[in-house]
């Protein structure tokens, strides 16, 4: 089964210093249909002017990743933890029994650009932590990058849910497959781009949630990128 959502088709904050797209129900955007895919709760799609970004505020029993697409993140949180996060790099933070954090765009010249994920972890009350990993364009180039997993693997960042998370990047007339194994969904979302899945076209901001399949094959029409979540659909 397949189910195309289309960029204009999501929530949308926009504030003086932010513009924010909503893949899910959040804030004051809400839509019953749209509360989540398996444990995958949020998918945020950020564009944060200059010296701007969210003040301190308080995370709890939650998987947070982000995935910075332009410009750099400054980070500080309640353990005494301080940081940046680059573009193409992700971190992945468990908010767990609680944390308070805050998340700003210090430049003076270059807005910020990044996907804020939030996954319903398989436990409750974990004890508050980060994780960073970066990763070049190269390794995604015309291949699924594995850069988040559920299970211990090799140069990816583990999370607390049985969800796996790709990137790529493919050049035009370019292909890639993902195999599904079991009860599982996916959820791909358009970076930039024009790609086709299965007939079904996609272009920047658009998303496809897939279950009920054993394999799909990503085409891209144009250059572009993508990010796929590989979700087991009961948690």
């Amino acid at each position: 089964m397949y189910k195309v959502i289309r960029s204009n088709e999501r929530g949308k904050t926009t504030i003086d210093w932010l513009q924010s797209f909503h893949s899910f129900s959040f804030g004051e955007y809400y839509d019953p249909s749209r509360i989540h895919f398996g444990p995958l709760r949020v998918i945020n799609d950020d564009t944060i002017r200059t010296n701007s970004g969210f003040p301190t505020h308080q995370h709890k029993d939650m998987e947070i990743v982000t995935v910075v697409l332009e410009g750099i993140v400054t980070h500080k949180d309640s353990t005494g933890g301080f940081g940046t996060i680059n573009a193409n790099e992700i971190q992945r933070m468990t908010a767990g029994s609680g944390i308070l954090h805050s998340e700003f765009n210090r430049s003076e010249k270059e807005i910020l650009k990044l996907l804020q994920i939030w996954i319903i972890p398989n436990k409750i009350g974990l004890t508050p932590s980060y994780e960073q990993k970066q990763y070049s364009q190269n390794e995604m180039k015309n291949n699924l990058l594995n850069v988040v997993s559920g299970k211990s693997k090799n140069n990816t960042i583990f999370i607390n849910q049985d969800v796996d998370i790709y990137l790529s990047e493919l050049e035009e007339g370019k292909e890639v497959k993902h195999d599904i194994i079991g009860n599982r969904g996916i959820y791909l979302q358009m970076i930039k781009g024009t790609a086709s899945i299965d007939g079904k076209l996609l272009t920047d901001g658009d998303a496809l949630e897939i279950t009920e399949s054993n394999q799909i094959v990503v085409t891209s029409d144009e250059n572009s990128k993508f990010i796929l979540f590989d979700v087991a659909l009961e948690f």
